[in-house]
């Protein structure tokens, strides 16, 4: 294993867990987060990729590991959310930082959205910790969760690790130089839903007129000259 100094940046931290650990790190901080226990998961998937690119690690058995851990992991979160209910997610939920108002948020986001949810829940922190518990406390069909929950981690574990194999500790870089125009993308990002949904409205209102157009046409009788 490299020295903690080959990891830069926020990956510091976990140098001493996966020199220590190795895979077995990638599997157990992972799986724990999966299921709801706040734990680093993404940062040491990360870490372990860099360490692959320089030859330390197997890139297929880091990225093999983390897409199992984390899709056991949220099917034990799942399992919890579907024999404990909302009372013991509530109960117990602040421990995790799960507090009433963001567990029904979430819930929120599972009825309008279902599996959609489930898929890019990897992608957010907060429901990537959350989301099998979620599934299962909204009673969601375990088969459906599970497919979407299967191609979101696969989503997940292939582009993180593909791209901080590839960049290695340049990945830091990037991102630290990445922040320094956050506000210039919020901003862009900002704009660009604005004109999604103007565009999306107009569209909508021009549909209905024309609905409306062929109703009343619809409603006027013929005349027989």
């Amino acid at each position: 294993m490299p020295p903690v100094a080959d990891l830069p940046g926020f990956l510091h931290g976990v140098a001493p867990i996966l020199d220590r650990w190795g895979y077995l790190a990638v599997a157990g901080v992972i799986g724990v987060e999966s299921f709801g226990v706040p734990a680093p998961g993404q940062t040491i998937m990360v870490a372990a990729a860099i360490y692959a690119g320089a030859g330390r690690l197997n890139i297929f058995a880091v990225a093999a590991i983390a897409f199992v851990a984390a899709v056991l992991g949220d099917n034990i979160g799942y399992w919890i959310g579907v024999r404990g209910g909302r009372k013991v997610a509530l109960r117990w939920g602040k421990y995790v930082f799960l507090t009433p108002e963001r567990l029904a948020r979430a819930e929120g986001f599972f009825a309008r959205r279902g599996g959609r949810i489930v898929l890019v829940a990897r992608f957010i922190d907060g429901l990537r910790q959350f989301n099998g518990v979620i599934a299962g406390i909204t009673k969601m069909p375990w088969r459906t969760f599970l497919i979407y929950n299967t191609v979101g981690a696969a989503l997940w574990v292939g582009l993180w690790t593909t791209v901080a194999y590839l960049l290695g500790a340049n990945l830091v870089e990037i991102i630290e130089h990445a922040h320094r125009y956050k506000w210039w993308a919020i901003v862009i990002g900002v704009l660009a839903v604005g004109g999604y949904i103007t565009l999306h409205i107009r569209h909508i209102r021009r549909r209905r007129a024309r609905q409306a157009e062929q109703t009343a046409k619809e409603a006027v009788p013929d005349t027989v000259p």
